[in-house]
């Protein structure tokens, strides 16, 4: 049991880490938002939303998706489009962290978006699916459960964090200087992402 624990943990960890458009924008959230409170739907749509894909991965029900080709096929150029239209959204973001304030989103619009960076991007699924979800396989009964809890757990930990960091730094930076330089290196990860995602067009 604490093997699948400590094992679900680490591999959890190790896949959210990267930078990618989901993480930013929870981190931009808590950057921007008036209170922190106001981060909160973004913290808590994305931890729902990687709770379900992680769900989907341990129990099965995504990899029988996957059995169709052309829905990969589908997913693989929909991410590639999908990251290069985020990365450019990224590299434009505005500098001031006090005009974002001033004009930051909704309960409502933060809920959508995130559910639009976390479920439509096909990179995360095919992640989700290929590592978490074959991983797996090695446990049965209560130890997929506790490796599955254990995922789990690392995103809502994970995003929470990034929500407390980002207000840290969006009261430390008011210029938003750190988070241009984080947006851009975001972008360039995300179109490096999109062309390698690309390159597995090849090999399929």
């Amino acid at each position: 049991m604490l093997e699948a624990i400590v094992h679900g943990f680490i591999l959890a960890f190790g896949l959210i880490l990267p930078l990618g458009v989901q993480n930013v924008f929870v981190f931009n959230q808590g950057a921007i938002q008036p209170q922190f409170l106001r981060a909160l739907p973004v913290i808590i749509t994305a931890s729902i939303c990687d709770t379900l894909l992680i769900s989907l991965a341990v129990f099965g029900v995504s990899v029988a998706v996957l059995e169709f080709y052309w829905l990969k096929i589908f997913l693989i150029l929909g991410g590639i489009c999908f990251l290069i239209y985020m990365g450019m959204v990224s590299w434009r973001s505005k500098p001031s962290i006090e005009d974002q304030r001033s004009d930051s989103l909704s309960t409502k619009k933060q809920i959508v978006f995130a559910l639009s960076v976390s479920l439509l991007n096909p990179h995360a699924i095919l992640d989700t699916i290929g590592v978490i979800g074959t991983s797996s396989l090695h446990y049965a009964g209560g130890e997929k459960i506790a490796f599955a809890a254990a995922c789990i757990l690392v995103s809502w930990i994970w995003f929470t964090g990034l929500g407390i960091m980002g207000r840290l730094i969006g009261n430390l930076d008011k210029s938003g200087g750190i988070l241009i330089i984080l947006n851009k290196v975001s972008a360039i990860v995300m179109w490096g992402t999109a062309i390698y995602i690309g390159s597995t067009l090849i090999s399929l």
